[in-house]
């Protein structure tokens, strides 16, 4: 499966210069500011409410809100990580207030202590890319991320679909950078487990693949 490609993102002192100009009132430039994220925006709304229709409300919410509190963000941050922070909250709030599914603690951070085997872990994405031609296989990897614990499917988004560095993970979920590294672990070791004993029925090959 081929990667979808993506809008080029400004660098930063771009990005300052278009956000300064909005702020000075051509508001109408603000859809460029956003445009390189509303994929990334849509797809963390996505893998949170597992529905197209309320990903797609939360990702225009998270814009406008971004928008209102425009004159709020830090130019130390980049912007993606200050709009998916916006969204991640977004899709949380929905989460609540649809009482759909149990929120674990985002206030408890997991055990940096806690033992985990490296050799527990093969790289999940070794997968042969031609299976992703079909559309079962697709299917068994969508149904695994969103069958992910929130604070997992989160990081996983973040860091293996996005491609968010950790600090940038770091500073979108408000946690350490040690945090990122346990959970992104872990949520990769739970969809290898989930994963593994499908896809070998499937295919007794192995290939990288790009996801999305």
């Amino acid at each position: 499966m081929s990667k979808e490609k993506k809008t080029a993102v400004p660098d930063k002192r771009d990005e300052a210069q278009i956000i300064a100009s909005i702020l000075a009132g051509s508001t109408h430039q603000f859809h460029d500011l956003i445009r390189p994220y509303e994929r990334s925006a849509y797809v963390m709304a996505l893998s949170m409410l597992k529905n197209e229709a309320d990903a797609e409300d939360v990702a225009q919410e998270a814009f406008l809100k971004a928008f209102r509190n425009l004159r709020s963000f830090r130019a130390e941050s980049r912007f993606s990580t200050w709009l998916l922070s916006i969204t991640l909250n977004e899709a949380r709030n929905r989460l609540r207030h649809k009482n759909t599914v149990k929120m674990e603690s985002l206030d408890e951070p997991p055990s940096e202590q806690q033992h985990i085997s490296p050799a527990l872990l093969r790289d999940w994405r070794e997968i042969p890319s031609q299976m992703l031609q079909r559309m079962e296989v697709r299917e068994m990897l969508l149904q695994a991320i969103t069958g992910l614990p929130p604070i997992y499917r989160e990081i996983f988004v973040l860091r293996d679909i996005e491609e968010m560095s950790v600090f940038e993970s770091a500073e979108a979920l408000g946690i350490s950078e040690a945090s990122v590294k346990v959970r992104l672990h872990r949520a990769r070791i739970m969809l290898q487990k989930r994963l593994a004993p499908q896809l070998k029925q499937i295919s007794p090959k192995r290939g990288w693949f790009s996801w999305l």
